[in-house]
């Protein structure tokens, strides 16, 4: 799959995952967590079922980087987070 088609699977990806986890992460974010969605989703799409699939945008690719993205979020969600001190004037 090309660049272009990474970004555009990327974004809608992202932003499915962004509806059904409830959350408000924004443009750039969903990008991003798209394409590590995409990663994640080939990557366990491939073990469980031993195909690779990267044939350019369609339903298939973006339900695997959607499956992925949530998967992400999920974990993402699970682990702690460290929340800093406001800044002292």
């Amino acid at each position: 799959m090309g660049v272009i088609s990474w970004i555009v699977v990327g974004l809608i990806a992202g932003w499915l995952a962004e509806q059904i986890s409830g959350r408000e992460d924004g443009l750039l974010a969903n990008l991003v967590i798209g394409i590590i969605g995409a990663l994640v989703g080939g990557f366990v799409f491939g073990r469980l079922v031993g195909l690779s699939y990267s044939e350019g945008i369609n339903l298939a690719t973006i339900a695997i980087a959607t499956g992925g993205a949530v998967l992400f979020l999920f974990i993402f969600g699970m682990m702690p987070h460290r929340r800093l001190p406001p800044p002292q004037a």
